[in-house]
């Protein structure tokens, strides 16, 4: 009777384990789109070849950058260049992010982290 018990709880177990195996996990691809495109906030929208859009929050930008593993260098953006009130544009000093999961850390020329994005595809 015990050892019936046993082999029924190890059962359970080895099934939870499989289970927890299956969970989906979170995704460190850097393409999709992260950030929000509500006005005054910023987002980046990455294609698989490294070619993004995306926004500080008041200005547009675009480039192709380039994918390694879960980072993208940016290079050199092309961006519009308006005066916005009460807009924090600190991604228009991006020159890199690094995929976590569902964040995006953004790093400027120094590499200091100037921000985060959350994946919104």
């Amino acid at each position: 009777m015990e050892s019936t018990r046993r082999a029924g709880a190890a059962a359970i177990v080895v099934a939870l384990l499989m289970l927890t195996g299956c969970t989906p996990q979170p995704s460190s691809d850097v393409p999709g789109k992260w950030g929000s495109t509500d006005p005054g906030e910023p987002n980046l929208i990455i294609d698989s070849d490294g070619s993004y859009t995306g926004s500080d929050g008041c200005n547009t930008m675009s480039g192709k950058g380039t994918i390694s593993g879960t980072t993208i260098e940016l290079g050199t953006v092309a961006t519009t260049q308006k005066a916005c009130a009460d807009v924090d544009t600190w991604m228009s000093t991006a020159e890199s992010g690094k995929a976590d999961g569902n964040t995006m850390v953004v790093y400027d020329s120094s590499g200091k982290k100037i921000g985060t994005l959350q994946r919104n595809d």
